[in-house]
């Protein structure tokens, strides 16, 4: 069974590259296909299999500022010529979902998110507030014809399957593209992890995030600095000396950190905040894992990974003050979170069980188109049986080749 596996773009190790590389470990003789790759920053795992980009690989400037190459992004996709292949996977967030295929080639599409700068979060990447006036009027002119394009290359005659990464990103699909979706989580390597006892953790809050407008960090500064309560926040990005210089002396912003560094202060915190609308979020369930509970916005990915007032508390709406009443809370009553039971949480998100329910649905589509084969069967068999088994041994050398400073982009952002 030939494979092929696209990923809109290969610029570094995050969650949607932790997820490609699970996905990859199921078909290790997959061919890949995206739109650009840096070679340098991507996991040897991803490299060990052929890679085909397209022309804008070669565009210059591409690899500092390629979400400004968004309006030509539809036709480089369509550069991308997988036919001849039995099996098409896509793992998608942006365009990658429109390469070009043969009509019976079978296309399961895995979704990270809807293309967000065109649907939820367009002010995010072209409102007034973030974007020049010129990108402003490319975001007015391309937005219409790129959600109707966007639309169009996710109907059931072009993918057969689409799974979401969340409810909330099932939610958005079936408002989009008019589909339903399964939803199969991402996962944590949860053996990486450990936990200290409650009463040997310091006292402070923790952050490890993307510093750029949609996170809402600045949310995080503001209630922190009202509360006089220690914060570090870990992670690089555009809003950085905006948040430092609004930020009084107990809040710490400490940049780049080598993941060894991270997963001792997660370790030692009292609790993880989460205050972004996410489309999932992986770094709220490595801070279960190491036994630490998280105060999250209640909406969005967030409801898929924290159990309100078990692993966690919720708050809404996304103020400052009702993230200063959840921080209140929690300092009350965070000695009746269980380190065990966060962690146990965590558990239940692994790497196995997503490649389990990923083979599954491959099957069914094959089934549904009624392209299933004894060999196809044959095969998919084969790798349930033995890939699954062995991918769990790369989850090491994965955690220690992604960037942890941008462990939030995970699945579902680009950096900025």
């Amino acid at each position: 069974m030939k494979v092929a596996v696209a990923h809109d773009w290969l610029t570094g190790m995050r969650g949607g590259e932790q997820v490609l590389e699970a996905i990859l470990d199921l078909f290790p003789e997959a061919d890949v296909f995206t739109l650009i790759c840096d070679r340098s920053k991507i996991s040897s795992r991803i490299k060990s299999h052929s890679i085909q980009t397209s022309w804008m690989q070669w565009l210059p400037g591409v690899f500092k500022n390629y979400p400004k190459f968004l309006p030509i992004m539809p036709k480089a996709v369509r550069s991308l010529d997988v036919r001849g292949y039995d099996l098409i996977i896509s793992s998608s967030h942006c365009v990658i979902k429109a390469v070009k295929k043969d009509r019976d080639t079978v296309h399961v599409s895995y979704v990270h998110a809807p293309m967000r700068y065109i649907w939820d979060r367009y002010e995010d990447y072209f409102g007034k507030d973030v974007a020049s006036a010129a990108t402003q009027w490319v975001g007015k002119t391309i937005r219409k014809s790129m959600q109707e394009w966007d639309r169009r290359w996710s109907q059931s005659d072009q993918v057969d399957r689409l799974i979401a990464n969340s409810r909330f990103i099932k939610q958005k699909i079936n408002e989009h593209y008019g589909r339903d979706a399964k939803v199969i989580h991402p996962f944590v390597n949860v053996k990486e992890f450990d936990f200290l006892p409650r009463d040997r953790r310091s006292g402070y809050y923790m952050i490890v995030s993307a510093l750029v407008p949609y996170k809402r960090i600045d949310l995080a500064v503001q209630a922190f600095n009202e509360l006089k309560l220690p914060l570090k926040v870990i992670g690089k990005g555009s809003e950085l000396e905006k948040l430092e210089w609004k930020a009084d002396h107990h809040i710490e912003f400490l940049g780049y950190q080598e993941r060894e560094t991270i997963l001792s202060l997660m370790r030692d915190a009292r609790a993880f905040v989460f205050p972004g609308k996410e489309d999932f979020g992986i770094t709220p369930l490595e801070s279960m894992a190491c036994g630490v509970p998280v105060i999250a916005f209640g909406e969005g990915g967030a409801l898929d990974t924290v159990v309100d007032g078990k692993t966690g508390i919720y708050f809404k709406p996304q103020t400052v003050s009702a993230l200063k009443e959840a921080i209140i809370q929690m300092e009350r009553s965070y000695r009746e979170f269980e380190a065990t039971q966060c962690r146990d949480h965590a558990l239940t998100f692994t790497c196995h069980d997503f490649q389990k329910q990923f083979l599954n649905e491959i099957k069914m589509a094959f089934e549904e188109k009624g392209r299933m084969t004894e060999e196809i069967r044959a095969r998919l068999s084969l790798f349930s049986s033995e890939s699954v088994q062995s991918a769990s041994s790369h989850l090491n050398e994965s955690e220690s080749e992604q960037d942890p400073n941008e462990a939030n982009d995970s699945i579902q952002n680009p950096p900025q």
